[in-house]
């Protein structure tokens, strides 16, 4: 392998012929906000007799008073081999509270473009022995760089440089723990202390190359155990290793694997039970019922911390509109299979179809982000929603007037621009209001939208890499809905293919029911929960778009397995989070835990159950 190194020893990148230009790691001429702070190696120490940090690539430092740390690296012809050694040097036990490594990763998006040629997706696996950290370039093709523990555990990941300052765009600084028992002690299921007696030492030995598929690499982890299935009901059985598992309880389930390792699966409530406890629970919890009517049916975010309903104050992803039609749309999915209280669905669907008709939605189409947020101009993530709603109530109560509102919020979205947008749920909402007019004598409207959705689908399998920047300037959540469109037009099958690729990138291999297959997103705490916290969210609800896809184009049950992962985020009595921040801790603030606030994850059951059909 090529390695770059500073003149104190750092590694600074690693090349690969097959990715000529790829630097793998975060650049410090380039990344402004990489600093040598957080050079590969650098890192921290939290013990009993106090903290300090290092910042040097190699040789004795001594970050803490009577613990020395020695870092030896040696490059062979496949791979980097590091070997950090801290020693209590003292007569007295010491205890490590928290043990942290550098690990720069370059998981930024400056633009697609930029991204699909010189970024990485960091998967990171923190599992004990069997620990890994997976750097796939974004593309999706070519050799990808792992880093695997030989010797030593790591129990947790942190993130740092995550804030307002940083942004949407930048994953951050991820820091591998050999534990972080002193910051966030119950995260990943419980993190060690280490005691070091005099003369004593621990050893983490690290080795880093390049593998040319992500399978070689994952062999080359020499994986203790086979995890085929990591989701199941209540009740039934998972497989993990020789070992059978069940549990009667919802909820994810630790697991301890043969080595010194560890993992998490869910056994989760079934979907028809499920559904109908968490509709219950929306009706009851998150609706203004305080105000008159029609904003009365409004559907709004929920602290689950104080047990009352949140107003937007200003804040354009807590509103009563845009992501909160999660909510109306699973009512609606539930009433369509006769789930649920018939009556009271029935009352809601029609008051809020009443609210949105007087505050979300204008004459002409255009529709409005919530009923009191002002906008310069109207965010176009929110048509699509709308308009599927209210083809879902013209197929569940017949009412003509509905199905041309839907029609009219698409063809809106087509005049404000949305051909150059990647909108979520777009492709699938088209088809089925062109179906349903079709149905209703209107052919030559249905064909209209038809051939906007084929100018759609050939203006971005035109683009190749030049996708357009969105709210973020490249996600998952653009990849898939792009996935989406090329799928449903059919016309364009090497642009679907590659795109698919990309789609699948975003997702890891790591053994855990909050990871696998999950698409990395690192805001939607920050901008949809209660406690601002701008990391990892695993799974986050979006991260069902990628099944949606996976199914369109035949994929069933790595799309299903996804499904079933974000049913992590309900409770048994259907309570519900909008972020699950993963890492152990964020900026040095603990993490590891669900906010508060339930807001929009009820996507992940819509979806599923659009995706499914009405079974």
């Amino acid at each position: 392998m090529t390695a770059s190194f500073h003149p104190d020893g750092f590694p600074l990148r690693f090349t690969h012929p097959g990715l000529p230009g790829h630097p793998f790691l975060l650049q410090e001429d380039t990344d402004r906000w990489h600093t040598p702070a957080h050079r590969w190696g650098s890192g921290f120490a939290i013990t009993s007799r106090g903290s300090g940090r290092w910042n040097a690539a190699s040789g004795t430092h001594e970050p803490v008073p009577g613990l020395t740390l020695t870092i030896d690296r040696t490059t062979g012809d496949d791979a980097l081999t590091e070997t950090y050694t801290w020693l209590n040097t003292r007569d007295s036990p010491l205890t490590l509270g928290s043990l942290a490594i550098s690990l720069p990763i370059r998981d930024v998006y400056d633009d697609a473009e930029d991204a699909l040629t010189r970024a990485c997706h960091a998967h990171v696996w923190t599992g004990g022995a069997w620990s890994w950290a997976l750097a796939q370039p974004m593309s999706g093709e070519g050799p990808v760089l792992g880093m695997i523990v030989r010797e030593g555990a790591l129990w947790a990941y942190s993130v740092e440089s995550r804030n307002i300052g940083s942004g949407s765009n930048v994953r951050g600084h991820i820091l591998l723990h050999v534990t972080d028992h002193a910051r966030n002690p119950q995260a990943f299921g419980g993190q060690p202390e280490i005691v070091l007696e005099p003369g004593r030492p621990y050893v983490l030995r690290l080795e880093t190359g390049f593998h040319d598929t992500v399978e070689a690499f994952l062999a080359a982890t020499r994986p203790p155990v086979a995890i085929e299935q990591l989701v199941a009901e209540t009740g039934q059985t998972l497989r993990v290793g020789d070992r059978e598992i069940t549990s009667h309880e919802h909820g994810a389930l630790h697991v301890e694997l043969p080595g010194g390792s560890r993992t998490a699966v869910l056994f989760h409530t079934p979907r028809r039970e499920l559904v109908e406890r968490r509709v219950a629970r929306v009706l009851a919890d998150h609706r203004p019922l305080h105000l008159d009517v029609p904003e009365r049916h409004a559907f709004v975010p929920y602290d689950n911390a104080t047990g009352l309903t949140q107003p937007t104050n200003g804040w354009g992803d807590w509103t009563d509109g845009a992501e909160r039609l999660a909510m109306p749309t699973l009512l609606q999915q539930a009433r369509l299979r006769g789930w649920g209280d018939a009556t009271a669905i029935d009352e809601a669907l029609h008051g809020w179809s009443a609210f949105a008709r007087k505050w979300l939605v204008e004459e002409d189409g255009t529709v409005r982000r919530g009923s009191h947020f002002p906008e310069r101009e109207p965010r176009l993530y929110n048509f699509p929603w709308l308009a599927h709603f209210f083809a879902d109530q013209f197929k569940l109560y017949g009412e003509a007037a509905d199905l041309d509102l839907a029609a009219r919020v698409i063809e809106r979205a087509y005049t404000l621009g949305a051909i150059d947008h990647l909108l979520l749920g777009f492709p699938e909402v088209i088809l089925q209001v062109a179906g349903q007019l079709d149905e209703n004598d209107q052919t030559a409207r249905a064909a209209g939208l038809r051939d906007s959705l084929a100018k759609h689908a050939a203006h971005f399998a035109r683009l190749g890499h030049a996708l357009p920047s969105h709210e973020v300037n490249y996600e998952q959540s653009m990849v898939a809905p792009l996935v989406s469109l090329l799928a449903a037009d059919g016309g364009h099958p090497e642009a679907l293919e590659r795109a698919l690729r990309w789609l699948r990138a975003f997702g890891g291999p790591q053994p855990h029911v909050r990871l696998r297959d999950i698409g990395i997103r690192h805001w939607d705490g920050f901008w949809f929960g209660r406690d601002r916290l701008y990391g990892d969210v695993f799974p986050h609800y979006w991260s069902v778009l990628t099944a949606v896809a996976l199914s369109q184009v035949g994929e069933r049950e790595s799309a299903q397995a996804i499904f079933r992962a974000n049913l992590v985020n309900y409770t048994a009595d259907a309570s519900a989070t909008c972020a699950f921040v993963m890492p152990s801790c964020v900026e040095g603030l603990p993490a590891h835990r669900p906010d508060s606030l339930a807001n929009d994850q009820d996507w992940a059951l819509t979806l599923w159950l659009r995706s499914t059909g009405e079974e």
